[in-house]
């Protein structure tokens, strides 16, 4: 049984895009890419069918992630397939769960840097869109902090599933 993961931000062309790559890769290294699927998706929808941003892609590629990409829009369907669904601030965690067709879907719902116990109570991801350089590799240190600890969460969830 495959677990899935979906990471979602604003248009889904900066920060859930560099989610899900780091991701994949800490699943990748970790062998359960087979039991684990990432994807993405943004709460609206004016990015749909473009590539990651730019920015998003060279700092990626600079420190050797994929960085391939299309970005969609997450829908309320998407629930029924996902086991968790990663939001990249409060505010796309409160649009989520408003989204959500039921409240086990709701429950689905987390604070990606809620998986970093140096995070405190800012749980945020920043959107780096709007800024300079630095905030994409700022927000690639919060992400790639972050998903060390979703990752031990999901492998605990995927060890006790039936393989």
């Amino acid at each position: 049984m495959t677990y899935r993961v979906c990471f979602v931000c604003t248009g889904n062309i900066c920060r859930s895009p560099m989610a899900e790559s780091v991701f994949r890769a800490r699943v990748a290294e970790a062998g359960l890419d087979d039991l684990v699927e990432a994807d993405s998706a943004g709460t609206g929808g004016w990015h749909e069918g473009d590539p990651a941003d730019p920015r998003t892609v060279s700092v990626l590629e600079e420190h050797g992630y994929d960085s391939g990409h299309t970005a969609r829009q997450f829908q309320p369907s998407c629930f029924a397939r996902l086991d968790l669904v990663i939001a990249l601030d409060a505010g796309h965690l409160k649009a989520l769960r408003r989204l959500a067709p039921t409240p086990e879907d709701a429950a689905k719902v987390r604070l990606l840097r809620s998986y970093d116990p140096a995070a405190g109570d800012d749980l945020d991801v920043p959107d780096p869109y709007y800024g300079a350089m630095d905030g994409f590799e700022e927000c690639l240190e919060m992400v790639e902090a972050a998903s060390t600890g979703l990752l031990t969460a999901v492998r605990e969830q995927v060890e006790g599933q039936p393989v």
